[in-house]
């Protein structure tokens, strides 16, 4: 078998250039295939979860509810996003991790720039949709009664679309735009994505402050149908919320190992460091279906009578 031989700085600059390619040198993971195995392991397991966890949540979606149909919409993306993960990219990863415990290097590779496209584009999508759910609870506090006109489901099918367009830039032209450039794209848009949503969230808390200092200043009795609409736009806010800090926690640390990974020495440490950063990553779509079922009371109903009805069967 013919060898491609590096020396120098172009070795050097070949390993950085995508995890995956470097992953398959020969010789890269000497002494973690253990760790390996049990990572591939984990994976296949949460890529299971994850399936029938986004699977029940889609079904409970489908029924009829008092979530807006734009925010469901946007819901359904994330959770269809999620189901994909656990269906596509997990047991890609858990694939190649195998194919480097058993030395299948031409496999390898191309497992790789599998998980590596599937992986970028899926991940993508999640944080565009979490980022327009969070702006769609500020517009939906700060537009009031016109809410309802200005976002609307074709607005929301047209910005989902626009996300899986955008996210499939990043994945399918990782072959033609150079390694740099890549990297400064995602993290333009990650960095684009947290801030906005940090502004909207802040924006959020702020503004409901100020009406809750205007409803304690009233004197006469306040508007009991007011308090009720509050406490609802209260709990969306915080299941979005929640879903932007699991995210938010799963993946630092991936984007930590990423920086260490172009900037240090490719070596068995950094690889493992990377591979769990990215079950990490994974993880966040087996969180979600159960953030879902705690912080909303009608799919958590829709998801138990699913079950039951399964059970019966």
């Amino acid at each position: 078998m013919a060898t491609t031989n590096f020396s120098g700085s172009e070795f050097e600059k070949q390993t950085i250039v995508d995890f995956h390619r470097s992953l398959c040198l020969p010789d890269s993971t000497t002494g973690i295939y253990g760790q390996f195995t049990l990572l591939s392991v984990l994976n296949t397991f949460l890529s299971i979860t994850a399936f029938f966890g986004n699977a029940l949540v889609l079904v409970a979606l489908r029924k009829k509810s008092s979530l807006h149909p734009p925010s469901k919409v946007l819901l359904r993306n994330l959770t269809t996003t999620d189901l994909c993960v656990g269906l596509i990219s997990q047991p890609l990863h858990a694939a190649l991790l195998l194919t480097v415990v058993n030395g299948h290097s031409n496999v390898c590779r191309f497992v790789g720039v599998a998980v590596s496209i599937t992986s970028t584009m899926l991940c993508a999508v999640s944080l565009f949709t979490l980022t327009a759910l969070s702006v769609d609870r500020l517009l939906a506090l700060l537009l009031g009664l016109r809410y309802r006109q200005v976002v609307t489901l074709r607005r929301a099918y047209g910005s989902v679309i626009a996300f899986w367009a955008v996210s499939t830039v990043p994945s399918t032209f990782r072959f033609f735009l150079d390694f740099s450039i890549r990297s400064w794209c995602v993290a333009s848009s990650i960095s684009l994505c947290l801030a906005t949503s940090t502004y909207s969230y802040t924006r959020i808390f702020t503004n409901l402050h100020h009406r809750q200092n205007q409803l304690q200043d009233q004197m006469h009795q306040p508007n009991q149908t007011n308090q009720l609409n509050i406490g609802r736009y209260r709990n969306a806010v915080s299941t979005a919320l929640w879903l932007q800090f699991t995210l938010v926690a799963c993946y630092l640390p991936y984007v930590v190992s990423v920086t260490w990974f172009i900037h240090a020495k490719p070596s068995p440490s950094v690889f493992l460091a990377f591979s769990y950063t990215l079950t990490l990553v994974f993880l966040n779509s087996t969180l979600n279906p159960i953030l879902y079922c705690w912080k909303i009371d009608e799919v958590r109903q829709a998801v138990k009578d699913t079950i039951r009805k399964v059970l019966c069967c």
